[in-house]
């Protein structure tokens, strides 16, 4: 018999494994194995054949159809798991929205209070968040015996001030080395607010944490007194928790300011009356201020008498804690989309 057994087995599986649906695979079914198909036409020749070659030919023949069929069920439940998954799809139904991120409450927040402060006449910087000893106490009338340097109130690092080897880097403790280093590089008059990140070891409960944020102001000019100090933060909190806010000045300390002061403004959940989140007082704290150091100004350069300065200092997470009656700082490092979507 005069056939290309390799040849037809190739064009066989061919054809078998092109078929695009059921229907193409049932017409190259009846091609090969049906009455009038080709292993038909293979077993009636076969009839015919040379007593000596049927064997030959009938292992050939068998070999074929044995492929052919293994080819077209193979292709068979191809198909049909393709039709399955198509019959899964439902192209008229409306398409999944992805969840889109939003900037956390955090972000939000900080770029409120500085937008804020932009529109007073300030400008935003950024200082680093691995200091100097220097900056972060020495510049600040902060001096080596102050309990603030001690190891259990500061991250400090394995490594040396490359400017000072007697003193390690550091985490800053708060933003308020900003000052000194803007200070050093410009001179009055300058309005700046500083937001970023602080660090201290405090061990972490539903209102500490070992890393917060921070917004630190600074105002340097000529006869800046503590009026303009007040007016401008009156402003502020104004302008932040509603224009029917009331506030108060304590009397405070802080080595880096003098006079220094302390800034409540009144419950805004219980108008002053006392509730739970004021502690039943009828105020809330929410930043440190007061007018600049002499000494500070003496770090830095500035002449004596020249300058006076206002600065203050104020937590984020305290200031959105107080603000969305929120009881546990740790929720806003928890990532729980549920409470972030909330903002």
């Amino acid at each position: 018999m005069d056939l290309d057994w390799e040849q037809t087995e190739h064009d066989a599986k061919q054809r078998i494994y092109s078929a695009a649906s059921m229907k193409e695979l049932q017409e190259a079914r009846v091609t090969y194995l049906g009455r009038k198909g080709l292993m038909t036409e293979i077993y009636t020749a076969l009839a015919a054949a040379p007593p000596e070659e049927k064997p030959v030919i009938g292992q050939k023949a068998n070999q074929l159809k044995k492929v052919i069929t293994q080819a077209l069920q193979e292709r068979k439940e191809a198909l049909a798991r393709e039709e399955q998954a198509e019959a899964a799809l439902d192209v008229t139904l409306p398409g999944i929205v992805p969840r889109v991120g939003r900037e956390h409450l955090i972000t939000q927040t900080t770029r409120e209070i500085c937008a804020i402060f932009e529109r007073l006449g300030f400008v935003i910087q950024e200082g680093p968040e691995i200091e100097s000893e220097a900056h972060n106490f020495e510049g600040l009338n902060i001096p080596e015996d102050h309990p603030a340097r001690d190891g259990f109130d500061t991250f400090y690092l394995d490594a040396p001030d490359p400017d000072h080897p007697q003193w390690n880097l550091l985490l800053r403790s708060h933003t308020s080395p900003g000052q000194v280093r803007i200070m050093k590089e410009h001179t009055p008059p300058l309005a700046v607010v500083i937001p970023g990140r602080v660090y201290r070891p405090d061990a972490v409960d539903a209102s500490h944490s070992f890393m917060f944020h921070q917004v630190e102001g600074l105002l340097v000019d000529r006869n800046v007194s503590f009026a303009d100090l007040k007016g401008l933060l009156t402003t502020f909190c104004r302008k932040f928790f509603g224009p029917e806010i009331r506030m108060r000045f304590r009397p405070h300390y802080f080595p880096f300011t003098e006079p220094s002061a302390e800034v409540d403004i009144s419950c805004y959940l219980c108008d002053g009356k006392g509730c739970s989140v004021c502690g039943r007082k009828g105020w809330l704290e929410i930043m440190g201020c007061g007018l600049v150091h002499p000494a500070v100004f003496k770090a830095v350069g500035y002449p004596k008498g020249k300058y006076s300065g206002l600065a203050f200092g104020l937590g984020v997470e305290r200031i959105v804690m107080l603000r969305y009656g929120i009881k546990d700082i740790r929720i806003f490092f928890e990532n729980d989309t549920r409470f972030l979507v909330q903002f």
